[in-house]
């Protein structure tokens, strides 16, 4: 009987300790001060963590700048064009309450530590949801985070600019107080040697046109694609945790959008934070973020203490 061929494994799997290793000599350029303000609300992560996840991680990202300055340079001889500097773009990618700003805000700090300096940009993709009137006139402010909240032509639009080397990139600014973009907000992109793009759905690709013309989805400008992964009942349970956390905080601010939970009783309050999570957060990540997974180059698995466990490295 024939014997069935070796099914490919798509990642390289790692403990945490093995992953650790891989730091080799790299050194740690961030203090607990550091990290401390760099994290989220919920999220706990340790200095010790900073150095066994994000120093490999920092290490393995400047062999992949390095490798595609020089694809770009190969580029630039064949073609005789100018050369010029290709931002490396990174994405960071994952559920509601997983961490992706902390992870985002860390990697952002290691880079610039490079001993080249790079100016390295920092954006998240909450700046181009559709504003509130616009939802509201589409009936689709319960859908908040989906894919269709997004104006996703002028997202694309501006990676497009970012990797042609465009300088003085605009892009719109969007309140967690007021739960809203920003009129007339914007701050300015120019021409970074890293930028990071940190929201739910970066990762998707879309559909494609039937017809078979050649169509740009946002993933297409992303050299290199972070995962962060949990559990679903782990992501609810750090969801509630921030939830009362800012129901305690900012949600007391007379303009935030959120002010009625701060005025409700702790039950009431869980009660409607958890309807969130099941009725938008949670339908969103079965529907449209856990399904793009598959397709990140990292992928950053966390268990219940909201530490990482195990990490995944896409074979090349």
């Amino acid at each position: 009987m024939a014997k069935r061929p070796p099914v490919l494994a798509p990642y390289h799997h790692f403990t945490k300790a093995q992953w650790g290793a891989l730091r080799a000599d790299e050194k740690m350029t961030l203090s607990r001060e550091d990290i401390a303000r760099l994290r989220t609300l919920s999220d706990p992560i340790s200095l010790e963590e900073a150095e066994e996840i994000y120093l490999p991680l920092t290490r393995l990202l400047s062999f992949y700048v390095e490798a595609i300055q020089g694809l770009h340079n190969v580029s630039t001889r064949f073609l005789e064009t100018p050369d010029q500097k290709v931002p490396f773009i990174i994405g960071v990618a994952g559920s509601v309450a997983v961490g992706k700003s902390t992870t985002a805000r860390i990697l952002q700090a290691l880079l610039q530590r490079w001993v080249s300096s790079p100016k390295v940009d920092l954006v998240t993709t909450d700046g181009f949801l559709h504003p509130n009137a616009v939802l509201t006139e589409r009936g689709i402010m319960n859908r908040k985070g989906f894919p269709e909240s997004y104006d996703r032509g002028r997202f694309v639009n501006f990676l497009a600019d970012i990797k042609s080397g465009k300088g003085q990139v605009k892009v719109p600014v969007y309140s967690h107080l007021v739960y809203d973009v920003v009129e007339g907000g914007e701050v300015t992109i120019d021409r970074p040697d890293i930028l990071i793009v940190e929201g739910l759905n970066i990762l998707q690709p879309g559909e494609l046109p039937r017809d078979g013309k050649p169509i740009l989805f946002a993933s297409d400008f992303i050299d290199f694609s972070i995962f962060i992964d949990a559990d679903n009942a782990d992501l609810e349970a750090w969801y509630m945790e921030r939830f009362f956390r800012l129901r305690d905080t900012a949600f007391r601010d007379p303009s935030s959008f959120f002010r009625r939970f701060a005025e409700m009783s702790e039950a009431e309050a869980g009660d409607y934070g958890r309807q969130i999570w099941k009725t938008i957060n949670l339908p969103n990540l079965l529907e449209n973020v856990l399904p793009t997974r598959g397709r990140a180059d990292l992928v950053l698995k966390k268990g219940k203490s909201h530490m990482i466990e195990k990490v995944q490295l896409r074979r090349v």
